[in-house]
C-alpha cells in the first residue's frame, strides 16, 4: 500500500520527495518507498463564480442584490485542470491507503488541500505534514510525527470562513457601487483600505499649508548649536545681535552609550520594501525576481512572513555566511564572527523561515544571473551578514548653551564599535546609483565641559519651512499596509495588517491597472476615480477595523473557541445591511466617475466649450442653439465623414482644409477649403472656398 503526499508548490513537493526518498520521477507526481508525492499549483479549486449560481446573476443588477448563496459551489481554476485531475486519479486510486496534507503550515495551507480533498470526493483517512523548515531533516521528522488530519478541522473552518467572507463582500459590494455608479469599481476587504490610505495621504497633502520659521545658529569652540524653531523673522534677528554681543556658557553636558541592534531577516514585505527604496524595484518585480531565484535554487522560499529560522537551521546559517564572504565583491578583505543565535527563533516561524541566500548560490555565485537578481541577490546576502554581526556601539552627546538669554543645543556622535553598519556601508558603497538617505548622522563633537565659557561667539539666522507629508513610496505603503489595524487585532492573529506579504504587491498592481492610483516616479498618487471612489465607499469597507475584527473572530474560530456559523451569519446581516442602504444615489453621485469629456472647439456665438456627441458637435450652454450635425447634407452630398479633426478646425480658424471632396457636378473627387457660415440662426450653414 501507499501513502499520498500532496504539497501546495511543485518545488516543495520534490524536496519533501527526495528527503524521503520518493525520487522516481512520474507525470505529475514522484514515488518510491511506498510514497506517492504530487502538488497543487495554488489554490486548483476556487470559490465559483456568481453566474454558476442562477443565469440571472450574469449580469450585474440592483434587483439581484445580495447574492447569498445557500449551498456554496466551487470550480477548476482555469489553467490548472491538468494537474487537478492528477491528483484526483492519485486520492482514488485502490493502492493508496493514507492521504497527507503537505500543504504550507497555515490557513491558506489547509484550505487549498482540503479543497482538492473534497472536491475529489475522497473518504480516505488523511494527516497532516506540519513543518516551518524544509531541511531534509526537519521533513523526515515532520512526517514520521504527522498528526491526525481532523486535529486541524477548526484551522480548515476558519480558512473556509475567510475565503465565504471575502467572496460575498467582494462579490455584493462591487456589484452594488459598480452598478449605482455605471462604473466598475472593484471593492474589497484589503483592496478598498489600501486606497484609502492613499487617499488620506493624498489629501493631508493637499491641504498643507507651509509655514516659515527661523532659527538662530551660534558657533563657538567649533561647535554649531541651534535655537528652537522662531517664527518671527524679527525675533530671531533681535537673539542673532543678542548672542554676537554675549558669551556663550555650556550648562548641559550629557553623554550616553548606545547600541544600534542588526537588523532582521528578510520577510517579503521588509525585501520588497527596502528594494523599492534602494533600486526602486515595485513590489511586484521584487517578488517576480525572487520567485525566479527560488526555482533556481538560490533564494530560499519568498512569500514568508518570518524574519527568523529555525533552531535545526543554525549550523546551515553559520556554513552558508562562511561560504558567502568570499563570493561577494564588498566584502573582500573583511572579517566576519557571525552571531547566529540572533537570527534562530522556531517560536516566530510560522509557514515559512525568513529569506536567506542557499549553499547552491554560495558555490554558484552571481555567474549567469541577469543584472536585476544580481541586485536582489546581493541585498539578501548583505541583509543575512549584517543580521548575524556585531551590534554597533557608539556614543551621543548633547551639548545645551546660554547666549543672549536663549538655549540653544549641539548634538554629536562618536562610533565606538562599527559592527554590522560597517557591512552595510560596504554594501552601499558598492551600489552604482545612491539610494535617498534617511538624514545626515551628527558629527562627533569637540571635547567641552559643563560650565565651559566662550567669549567669542558667531551667530547667523536661517530660513526654513514646515514641510507636508511625503505621497506614499511602495516601500512606505507596504510598511502602512502591515501596520494597519494592528492594534486592533489580537497577538496571536494568523495574518495581521492589510492582506498578506505575498498578496500586498497584488494588491497595488489591482489598484494601478484599475485607473484608481497611478505611479508618478517612486511615489503612489490616487487618481480622480480613486478620490471618489474612497469618499462614496463607507466607513466599514475602506477602514482597517474591518479586517481587524475578521481576524481576531477567525482567531478564535481557529482555536475552536467561536462558531463559524455565528461569523457567517454577521457577514450574511452586514451584506444585507449594505445594499439596503445603498438602494439609490444622486444625480450628481452619478456624474461622480463620468468619463471628462474634452472639448473639440470653442462655440462662434457664446465662447462655451463645444463637445462631440453621438450625432452632432453641441455646444455646453443649452441655452445656446449652436450645433453641427455630423449628418448636415453638405458634407453627404460631398461624400465625406464630418470629423472631429474637420469640426476643430471650422471652430478654431473658421474652414478646414478637406481632401476627397466630391464634384456631383464632374463626378470626380477634389480638395478644397470648407468655410463655417455661422448666421446666427438655428442651423449653420458651409460653403467652399473658392480656389485662386
Amino acid at each position: 500500500m501507499s501513502v499520498l503526499i500532496i504539497c501546495e508548490k511543485p518545488s516543495v513537493a520534490k524536496t519533501v520527495a527526495l528527503a524521503l526518498g520518493a525520487a522516481e520521477q512520474k507525470d505529475g507526481y514522484l514515488s518510491g518507498d511506498g510514497l506517492l508525492v504530487s502538488w497543487c499549483i495554488g489554490h486548483l479549486i476556487s470559490m465559483a463564480d456568481a453566474g454558476s449560481y442562477d443565469e440571472r446573476y450574469k449580469k450585474w443588477r440592483y434587483e439581484d442584490l445580495p447574492i447569498l448563496p445557500q449551498a456554496w459551489k466551487y470550480a477548476p481554476t482555469p489553467g490548472k485542470e491538468k494537474q487537478l485531475a492528477v491528483l484526483k486519479e492519485l486520492l482514488h486510486r485502490s493502492d493508496v491507503s493514507e492521504v497527507v496534507n503537505g500543504c504550507d503550515a497555515g490557513r491558506e495551507g489547509e484550505l487549498i488541500f482540503r479543497f482538492v480533498y473534497e472536491q475529489a470526493g475522497c473518504t480516505k483517512p488523511f494527516s497532516r505534514l506540519w513543518i516551518s523548515s524544509m531541511e531534509d531533516s526537519a521533513i523526515r521528522e515532520g512526517f514520521a510525527g504527522r498528526r491526525a488530519g481532523t486535529e486541524y478541522d477548526a484551522l480548515y473552518q476558519s480558512a473556509l470562513c475567510r475565503a465565504r467572507a471575502d467572496w460575498l463582500v467582494g462579490i455584493n459590494a462591487t456589484r452594488l457601487f459598480s452598478v449605482l455608479y455605471h462604473k466598475t469599481l472593484n471593492v474589497g476587504r484589503v483592496l478598498s483600505p489600501t486606497l484609502n490610505l492613499l487617499v488620506e495621504r493624498d489629501g493631508k497633502i493637499t491641504m498643507f499649508h507651509k509655514e516659515k520659521y527661523h532659527i538662530v545658529h551660534i558657533g563657538c569652540g567649533g561647535v554649531d548649536a541651534e535655537s528652537e524653531r522662531i517664527s518671527d523673522a524679527s525675533a530671531a534677528d533681535a537673539l542673532k545681535t543678542a548672542c554676537e554681543a554675549s558669551q556663550a556658557v555650556c550648562v548641559s553636558l550629557k553623554k550616553e552609550k548606545k547600541t544600534a541592534l542588526p537588523p532582521k531577516l528578510f520577510d517579503l514585505t521588509l525585501l520588497q520594501r527596502e528594494a523599492n527604496r534602494v533600486y526602486g524595484f515595485t513590489a511586484k518585480q521584487t517578488l517576480d525576481y525572487a520567485q525566479s531565484l527560488y526555482e533556481k535554487r538560490f533564494l530560499t522560499y519568498p512569500r514568508t512572513d518570518s524574519n527568523y529560522l529555525t533552531e535545526d537551521m543554525a549550523q546551515t546559517a553559520t556554513d552558508l555566511v562562511a561560504a558567502l564572504l568570499p563570493v561577494l565583491p564588498f566584502m573582500q578583505g573583511a572579517e566576519l564572527t557571525p552571531e547566529i543565535g540572533r537570527v534562530i527563533n522556531s517560536a516566530k516561524v510560522s509557514d515559512h523561515h525568513a529569506i536567506i541566500p542557499t549553499a547552491a548560490f554560495a558555490g554558484n555565485g552571481f555567474d549567469g544571473l541577469p543584472e536585476s537578481e544580481k541586485k536582489l541577490m546581493s541585498l539578501v546576502c548583505c541583509k543575512l551578514l549584517c543580521a548575524v554581526a556585531a551590534p554597533q556601539e557608539y556614543e551621543t552627546v548633547t551639548a545645551v548653551f546660554d547666549c543672549g538669554g536663549k538655549q540653544f543645543t549641539a548634538k554629536g556622535k562618536t562610533i565606538l564599535t562599527a559592527g554590522w553598519k560597517d557591512i552595510d556601508a560596504r554594501f552601499r558603497a558598492a551600489l552604482k546609483a545612491k539610494p535617498e538617505e534617511d538624514g545626515a548622522e551628527d558629527a562627533a563633537l569637540p571635547e567641552l565641559a559643563e560650565g565651559q565659557i566662550f567669549e567669542t561667539v558667531t551667530a547667523s539666522v536661517s530660513e526654513h519651512y514646515t514641510t507636508p507629508p511625503k505621497p506614499y513610496t511602495e516601500d512606505s505603503l507596504l510598511s502602512a499596509m502591515e501596520n494597519a489595524g494592528k492594534e486592533d487585532m489580537p497577538e496571536d492573529a494568523e495574518r495581521q495588517g492589510l492582506g498578506t506579504p505575498a498578496t500586498r504587491a497584488a494588491m497595488i498592481e489591482k489598484l494601478l491597472s484599475a485607473g484608481f492610483v497611478e505611479r508618478k516616479g517612486k511615489s503612489l498618487v490616487p487618481t480622480k476615480d480613486g478620490i471618489n471612489l474612497a469618499v462614496i465607499l463607507p466607513d466599514m469597507l475602506k477602514s482597517p477595523l474591518l479586517t481587524a475584527e475578521w481576524e481576531s473572530r477567525l482567531t478564535e474560530i481557529a482555536k475552536g473557541s467561536d462558531d463559524p456559523q455565528s461569523f457567517m451569519q454577521g457577514i450574511e446581516d452586514m451584506t444585507r445591511e449594505l445594499v439596503k442602504q445603498y438602494s439609490h444615489i444622486t444625480e450628481d453621485g452619478k456624474k461622480l466617475f463620468a468619463p471628462e469629456k474634452e472639448a473639440v472647439g470653442i462655440c462662434p456665438r457664446c465662447k462655451s466649450p463645444v463637445y462631440e456627441g453621438k450625432k452632432n458637435f453641441y455646444c455646453s450652454d443649452r441655452s445656446c442653439r449652436f450645433v453641427m450635425w455630423k449628418n448636415d447634407k453638405f458634407f453627404e452630398s460631398r461624400r465625406t465623414v464630418f470629423s472631429k479633426k474637420i469640426a476643430a478646425a471650422l471652430l478654431k480658424d473658421g474652414k478646414a482644409k478637406v481632401k476627397g471632396l466630391y464634384s456631383e457636378r464632374t463626378g470626380k473627387t477634389y480638395d478644397g477649403t470648407v468655410l463655417l457660415c455661422d448666421t446666427g440662426e438655428k442651423y449653420v450653414n458651409y460653403r467652399i472656398e473658392q480656389r485662386k
